[in-house]
């Protein structure tokens, strides 16, 4: 019993040291730029090995310099209570783990049944989680892109964290100069310079629209710039850019 409690302690401990060396590096974050982010390292690793790192961009641009009708644009795109909620949209944190909990339970029950399916390859379910600004900048700064519960565990105490040693503002800020839109191109300038051929300081909103539309899958429709859909969602953002509240 002595060395199952002595293995419990060492876990939990060394579960303590990890949130604090998370919380040690968001507070840093306050006052500096991080260089990198887990994401990112992890993207660099990936076009290094594939020959292709020459198509790495990103430029960090302050605050005050990113135009409001981006900031807006992804706001209204992404996470439009940004401005007022703790971090988590709980509502749809409940509605994921509605999702995941039936995707699991169909999981065992075709497993039971002994499908071709699940024979195949018995894939486990996928994790849906309904993201803020902020869950999605804990994920890219720190973790991998596991769909598990125990990643999305350590995404909502980061998210937490965030919230807690960082103002809205800063928050908005990293995000927009370190999520992805597209193969190796990580935040607004970078981006706006790849599909515009301009500053970000000058994007037009519906240029901003445009840029918000891609953040759920980047690499995809840099593939479809002229996109019916694209262009489509990119008006209906554009409309919704004066109602968004930024910080």
């Amino acid at each position: 019993m002595k060395p199952l409690l002595r293995w419990i302690t060492l876990a939990l401990l060394a579960g303590l040291a990890l949130q604090l060396y998370f919380a040690a590096r968001i507070a840093l974050m306050a006052v500096a730029d991080p260089q990198s982010t887990a994401f990112q390292r992890s993207e660099a690793l990936r076009l290094a090995r594939s020959g292709d790192i020459g198509r790495w961009r990103q430029e960090w641009v302050p605050y005050t310099q990113l135009p409001n009708t981006l900031k807006r644009a992804v706001i209204a795109s992404e996470d439009s209570g940004f401005a007022n909620h703790d971090g988590v949209d709980w509502t749809a944190v409940e509605k994921a783990w509605q999702t995941n909990a039936a995707a699991q339970e169909q999981a065992e029950e075709r497993a039971y049944r002994g499908s071709r399916r699940a024979r195949a390859g018995n894939r486990p379910p996928r994790i849906r989680g309904g993201s803020t600004i902020t869950q999605q900048l804990a994920k890219n700064l720190f973790l991998s892109g596991e769909r598990t519960m125990l990643r999305k565990g350590q995404e909502l105490v980061v998210t937490v964290l965030l919230e807690t040693l960082l103002s809205k503002r800063r928050i908005l800020e990293l995000y927009l100069n370190s999520v992805e839109w597209g193969e190796g191109i990580f935040g607004a300038e970078a981006a706006a310079q790849r599909y515009f051929r301009k500053p970000a300081a000058r994007l037009t909103a519906y240029e901003a629209a445009r840029l918000a539309v891609m953040l759920p899958r980047p690499k995809y429709f840099e593939r479809l710039p002229q996109s019916a859909y694209v262009a489509g969602r990119a008006r209906t953002i554009q409309a919704r850019i004066a109602a968004a509240e930024a910080p």
